[in-house]
């Protein structure tokens, strides 16, 4: 199998971490025994030849140029279903997603700056965020995600962009090489609820930065009232089974001062609605609509805090 990453090293010159990084990646993708995989590499075979582009400056990047059979181009994208992060414009068709990324990535945006850095995204889905940081000026992104559908998603967006600086390796944070890469920034969003040690992601997320780097913290939080509380849900939350802790901000903030950090700010704090997070002909399974209490959109299913989120940025 012809090797996915092999040009991800050059972009990081000198760095043995990003090497092992990238055969690490190579050998994850070749040895993966994914029921579908087969299925989704067909897919990626049967895309059809496209002048390559990427426009990103815009809530929907366009990648490709517009196929002559748009219907049928559809139809092959549809076999990587469901797509969760955009929107995007692959070969003049486009994926309503799940999420309304560009939502989030406004609520984020003014308060990073990316021009020539290298950026590690952790959860990164297939992407999404990955090219509008491109477009923010990042010099490389470097996404980790061990979900396999996201990286086939990836691989896609790459047959209609071309070679671009930002990647999306089939790897947990966890799995990464150990060492201290160095990165500018580190973004961690929509990860920190669904690990069981929280203290424990954000000293790694610290472990990965540079010194006076930033981290990009997006997560869970209890609403306005409960600043200092803490959710431990002993089910499902929103639907969801691995949500392990829901703090208040304050809470939060003191998480991120214990782990080592400092200049710690919450910029944004926002209550998920269904338009930003929905089904669609792109994503056909239960979403946000489904979790909310149809009595009191205030509250789950469950009967617990309906889903606030909040941005914090926070400097090593």
């Amino acid at each position: 199998m012809i090797p996915v990453y092999e040009t991800l090293s050059p972009l990081w010159p000198r760095s043995a971490w990003c090497t092992s990084a990238a055969a690490r990646a190579d050998e994850r993708l070749a040895r993966h025994t994914h029921g579908d995989l087969p299925r989704w590499r067909a897919a990626l075979d049967s895309l059809p030849s496209v002048e390559t582009m990427a426009l990103l400056d815009r809530d929907m990047p366009e990648l490709g140029a517009t196929v002559s059979d748009t219907a049928h181009l559809r139809d092959i994208l549809m076999h990587l279903h469901p797509w969760r992060k955009g929107p995007l414009r692959l070969g003049g068709v486009a994926i309503d997603s799940e999420w309304r990324s560009d939502w989030k990535w406004r609520r984020v945006a003014p308060y990073v700056e990316l021009e020539g850095q290298r950026v590690l995204d952790i959860g990164c889905g297939n992407g999404y965020f990955g090219l509008r940081m491109l477009a923010a000026g990042a010099r490389l992104v470097l996404g980790v995600d061990p979900t396999l559908l996201f990286v086939m998603q990836w691989l896609a967006c790459r047959h209609f962009s071309g070679d671009l600086s930002s990647f999306v390796l089939p790897l947990s944070v966890e799995e990464l090489p150990d060492g201290r890469p160095g990165f500018d920034t580190v973004f961690s969003m929509g990860v920190l609820y669904h690990r069981r040690d929280p203290w424990e992601h954000l000293q790694l997320t610290r472990n990965l930065l540079r010194n006076d780097g930033t981290l990009v913290l997006e997560t869970l939080v209890l609403p306005a009232g409960r600043e200092r509380d803490l959710l431990q849900p002993r089910g499902r939350y929103a639907r969801m089974p691995n949500v392990w802790a829901v703090p208040g901000t304050e809470r939060l903030l003191d998480w991120l001062k214990t782990a080592g950090y400092r200049e710690v700010e919450v910029v944004d704090v926002t209550a998920t609605r269904t338009g930003e997070q929905r089904s669609t002909p792109w994503m056909r399974f239960e979403s946000l609509e489904q979790a909310l209490d149809p009595a009191d959109r205030t509250r789950t299913v469950e009967g617990l805090p309906a889903p606030v989120r909040a941005v914090v940025i926070a400097r090593h």
